[in-house]
């Protein structure tokens, strides 16, 4: 697999492949890109005046069936039967969030505002926004001059978010299936609110996941990032018995060794089996994607009129016939 610490000697992204599309113009991508983020922003639920946040958010995460064992979902039982509000501010939502959670440690309930930074599915969303954020920045700079933003950044961070997107890309699929293959044993949610919100961060993640691996024009990951995927989990097993030794609950149920030590190994070894199995479908669906669409249907990409190679000389075909695909 390579140096797992090497960020490559190569042009990166010589034809723009990460801000743009194979059969959507750049700024249509850019309008789905910024579209998208201001869903999962808008998702997350504003506190109302009787603080049901924590409801919220109790619900957001656990949802009927699992059994976590959540500080948040101790309270749901004495919290208020308000359902919080959702915020259609879009992109106004993610400060509204950061000075949400500001308000409540400065009113000494740390614990609420940090126990959501403890679950996959909440970082994972979270992962998700900031990649549209930021992709849709690059686009929008693509498009108006030709030459996107991440084009000029440091060769560390081009790679960086490269993994980023390969995280992205397979993490969300995780996510929906431990969510609904492993905590979720109905009834369904009570709720209009929760039954959404639980469906949008357990399935229109990988919703989310899809788009960008079949209308992007992105590459194929290279084979270390699988070495990093795993050690990003890793790291994620790490933080999940940090929460338990700091705050005194399982995040997950399956992560309690009082269920067996055969079985806790059997679910850490399955998710680390059903990572690389998840790349692997990914890595396919990208290859198949780009067999069909360029090779079959010769749909090169759409690239922005004001498009220009990033070196004087021209070593990929697809910058070099840009202009026969920028409309």
């Amino acid at each position: 697999m390579g140096n797992p610490f090497a960020f490559g000697h190569d042009e990166f992204d010589s034809s723009n492949r990460f801000v743009t599309s194979w059969f959507l113009p750049p700024w249509v991508l850019f309008a789905c890109r910024l579209l998208f983020v201001c869903f999962p922003f808008s998702l997350l639920p504003d506190e109302d005046d009787n603080g049901s946040m924590n409801d919220a958010m109790g619900k957001m995460i656990d949802g009927p069936g699992s059994i976590s064992f959540n500080l948040t979902k101790q309270k749901r039982n004495c919290g208020t039967n308000k359902t919080p509000s959702l915020n259609k501010q879009g992109l106004y939502a993610l400060t509204t969030q950061f000075v949400s959670i500001g308000t409540q440690v400065a009113l000494g309930q740390s614990a609420d505002a940090t126990a959501e930074f403890s679950y996959f599915t909440v970082l994972t969303y979270w992962g998700i926004a900031f990649y549209l954020l930021v992709s849709a920045v690059h686009t929008a700079t693509y498009a108006a001059t030709g030459r996107p933003l991440l084009a000029r950044f440091p060769r560390s961070l081009q790679a960086l978010h490269s993994l980023y997107y390969t995280t992205v890309s397979v993490y969300p699929f995780i996510v929906t299936i431990v969510y609904w293959g492993v905590l979720y044993v109905g009834p369904w949610f009570n709720t209009t609110f929760s039954a959404w919100s639980n469906v949008s961060r357990h399935a229109m993640n990988s919703g989310f996941a899809l788009f960008e691996i079949l209308v992007a024009r992105t590459d194929l990951p290279p084979w270390i990032h699988l070495f990093w995927l795993i050690i990003i989990l890793c790291l994620y097993l790490a933080l999940a018995y940090v929460t338990h030794a700091t705050k005194g609950f399982y995040v997950y149920p399956f992560l309690d060794p009082a269920g067996g030590a055969g079985k806790l190994a059997a679910y850490i070894c399955g998710i680390a089996v059903g990572c690389i199995v998840i790349f692997l479908l990914v890595l396919g669906l990208i290859w198949l994607r780009k067999w069909v669409t360029e090779r079959k249907l010769g749909m090169r990409g759409k690239l922005s009129s004001r498009d220009r190679p990033a070196s004087s000389t021209i070593s990929d075909p697809e910058t070099a016939q840009h202009g026969k695909y920028d409309r």
